[in-house]
């Protein structure tokens, strides 16, 4: 197969993914196991696949900014580059759902979130991880912003 038709199927199994969990709330069970293991196991299993093939004879490594630069141009490293990225990156939005779901936080709020980790992972996981710490710390304060105007009437 070539890179490019693998490129080309890797995308949509991602879209799957990711379609999955922003209609979460509709199919929990389904989005968990298309998100978290169907779509990320399919692009992890071409990549372990190119990694066992191709990985011994490519230049490069991960030593120097240009020895990663020089192991990205070989084409199989490059797709296994993306098919990485894809996988992780959606296993991470699966996880961001999952944890808001156990922590009640109203999807609505992940749903802007998910495209920002679709896109740049880490941003997406650092605006989730301060939505969540800023729901939290607004959910300590209100038992006791209560109390004390019931203190005061």
């Amino acid at each position: 197969m070539s890179m490019e038709t693998l490129f080309a199927i890797s995308s949509p199994i991602a879209m799957l993914g990711w379609i999955a969990l922003i209609i979460s709330p509709i199919i929990p069970k389904w989005s968990d196991r298309i998100a978290t293991y169907i779509s990320p196991g399919l692009l992890s299993l071409a990549y372990m696949s190119l990694i066992l093939a191709f990985w011994a004879n490519a230049e490069g490594g991960f030593d120097t900014l240009a020895n990663v630069q020089l192991l990205f141009t070989q084409s199989e490293i490059a797709m296994a580059g993306w098919l990485h990225y894809l996988a992780f990156d959606l296993f991470m939005g699966a996880w961001i759902v999952r944890e808001a779901r156990k922590a009640s936080i109203s999807h609505w709020f992940i749903i802007p979130i998910l495209p920002m980790t679709l896109l740049f992972g880490p941003i997406g996981f650092v605006l989730f991880l301060a939505l969540k710490a800023g729901l939290s710390l607004r959910r300590n304060q209100a038992p006791s912003t209560k109390s004390a105007q019931s203190a005061s009437a």
